[in-house]
């Protein structure tokens, strides 16, 4: 059975879940990360810390950012992490974490996103949020991707764009 942790990390990366709509612009944008107002209102009772790593769109995402996110990781003295991630590239970075936390490493890693972002009514970000912070306190160590109420192993996993989901990949 895998222990429980004493505390959470939460990693604010940007993508879809933290965008906003900005008014005078007329289009979705980035400003503080909302993760500390959710935290708040989801009123969590693990010992929860909020680190925003960066705010940007996941298709912007490049190897420098994933390597960011891997320090942040590394960094973390909580077991329990969960990133806020872009859904497009979601299973890029999981790819390059995988690898470097495995079992040994005894830390479970969730990324979750979000189609909707959460400022916009009926986002599925509350939800994917909440279900990433459970998955991370239960699940074994290593990395995971945990969307509308699945969590999927870091490398079996692909974003299905037609569908709006996220799959299995079939392995040969």
């Amino acid at each position: 059975m895998t222990p429980v942790p004493s505390g959470l990390r939460l990693l604010a990366c940007g993508g879809t879940f933290d965008k906003r709509y900005e008014p005078l612009k007329g289009e979705l944008g980035f400003g503080e990360s909302q993760l500390p107002a959710i935290v708040e209102r989801a009123r969590l009772t693990i010992a929860t810390v909020v680190e925003t790593v960066m705010q940007v769109d996941s298709l912007d995402m490049r190897d420098a950012h994933r390597e960011r996110v891997l320090e942040a990781c590394h960094a973390s003295p909580e077991t329990a992490i969960v990133i806020t991630h872009g859904t497009d590239t979601m299973p890029e970075t999981a790819a390059m974490l995988g690898p470097r936390f495995d079992d040994a490493a005894g830390k479970t890693i969730v990324l979750t996103g979000a189609m909707v972002p959460y400022a916009i009514s009926d986002s599925d970000a509350l939800f994917n949020l909440g279900f990433a912070c459970a998955c991370a306190q239960t699940l074994a160590p290593g990395v995971w991707i945990a969307m509308n109420g699945r969590v999927h192993p870091w490398h079996s996993v692909r974003k299905n764009r037609e569908a709006g989901i996220f799959e299995v990949v079939q392995r040969a």
